[in-house]
């Protein structure tokens, strides 16, 4: 059973990533919609194509 769970460790890495990117995406425009900028947010929110990448990879090696 440990084997599985470090096995997925790459998979569980690339959901986290990608649903904090998307938060971010999320956040910039809300914040847009109250005419309110947050540039960092532009930064976190590159961890939604870097945590779908990741994840892509993870299945194309698993296959």
């Amino acid at each position: 059973m440990t084997a599985q769970t470090h096995r997925d460790l790459p998979m569980r890495v690339a959901f986290l990533l990608f649903g904090l990117g998307l938060l971010a995406v999320v956040a910039i425009f809300t914040l847009s919609l109250f005419d309110r900028h947050a540039s960092w947010l532009w930064a976190v929110s590159m961890a939604l194509p870097a945590g779908l990448v990741l994840g892509v990879v993870r299945l194309v090696r698993n296959r």
